[in-house]
């Protein structure tokens, strides 16, 4: 994309545009801006939509993901090498869950920390 601006004055410290140049340089910043987004994010996994509204929604993280990886609470337990019970507590809310274990359900989730919390 080319963008032609004219300055309407300029001095040693400032550059005064009409508006019109000035939006189409915002539009334009906008757009590398996202493009820039994309190509940084090209490695990341994405998540359908219903996820972002399950989270949006309240339902906590640890069991929207792990419904979403099809896992039942005992194979995520049994993976992560927790209880079912403690694991059961973290996803309602009982418990905050330790940093060891929500490192370890993380990993098996594929997923970071901050993702659960």
């Amino acid at each position: 994309m080319t963008i032609t601006i004219k300055p309407v004055s300029e001095t040693a410290n400032t550059v005064v545009l009409a508006k019109t140049d000035f939006e189409e340089l915002l539009d334009a910043l906008e757009d590398a801006e996202a493009r820039a987004a994309l190509t940084n994010s090209r490695d990341e996994e994405t998540f359908p939509a219903e996820v972002a509204d399950q989270l949006v929604g309240g339902i906590p993280p640890l069991r929207v993901f792990r419904t979403y990886r099809g896992l039942t609470l005992s194979a995520l337990a049994e993976r992560a090498g927790v209880s079912v019970s403690y694991l059961s507590e973290i996803e309602s809310g009982k418990k905050p869950g330790s940093a060891k274990t929500l490192k370890a359900v993380a990993e098996v989730l594929g997923l970071e920390v901050d993702d659960l919390i």
